[in-house]
């Protein structure tokens, strides 16, 4: 069973202010045990070519990613080309999975009650769209957002996915995705559509969600001053 990251950020992301390059998440990564990460800028195509020997010698599989707006709703696209930046639409998507269907698509904090969650009507609209809902590491023994989601992904049939949603280090490796797979991309996500997942998460501490979550939002409000600067 492989290890599996699918959701994270790093500062070559261009809306958010985040701390540590590429390698210095691949580095924590390896630390930890991962066996792969999706590195997945937001409305950037990450391309992994540029760091997949480094991550390769770190016994770390990198698979291509975005997390794309899509009508201001975040969706995670996972091992799709380049083209995948200029995803506008679920048209669009839709698209892209039949040209690709090696690809991934996954629903990112889709329940959680901030205004880029795609939220039960989307999901439900454009279901057959996506190959596995997120378990978000972001929750805690008494407020869990996932658990609209999960019960949502077991009535349909969908995967669970554990992902950081990494914005800082320090989220990564309480929530994560186990996956029955040869350490290939196309391995890795045919394995996740067919379900040989097993998500392992615990919760944090209120304390380190309410740190976690004010850090992120910091990141985001120092992103968007950089860019209103910039313009």
């Amino acid at each position: 069973m492989l290890k599996v990251e699918l959701h994270c950020h790093t500062d070559q992301d261009p809306l958010d202010a985040v701390p540590h390059s590429t390698r210095e998440l691949i580095d924590h990564a390896a630390r930890l045990g991962y066996d792969a990460l999706s590195i997945t800028l937001h409305d950037a195509f990450f391309d992994p070519r540029h760091d997949v020997v480094y991550a390769r010698e770190k016994g770390i599989t990198l698979i291509p990613g975005i997390e794309r707006s899509i009508k201001g709703k975040h969706v995670l696209l996972i091992n799709f080309p380049a083209i995948s930046e200029r995803v506008r639409s679920f048209e669009d998507v839709a698209e892209l999975k039949r040209d690709h269907p090696e690809g991934l698509v996954i629903a990112p904090h889709s329940w959680y009650p901030i205004p880029t969650a795609l939220g039960e009507r989307l999901v439900e609209q454009h279901a057959a769209l996506f190959d596995a809902v997120e378990v978000n590491a972001l929750y805690t023994p008494l407020v869990d957002f996932n658990a609209a989601g999960i019960r949502w992904a077991r009535a349909h049939g969908k995967p669970l996915v554990g992902n950081s949603d990494l914005h800082i280090l320090e989220q990564l490796g309480r929530t994560y995705t186990l996956v029955d797979a040869e350490p290939s991309a196309n391995a890795i996500c045919r394995a996740i559509r067919e379900g040989r997942v097993e998500v392992r998460s615990e919760p944090i501490s209120l304390a380190r969600a309410v740190w976690q979550f004010s850090r992120m939002s910091l990141i985001g409000a120092i992103g968007r001053s950089r860019r209103l600067r910039r313009s």
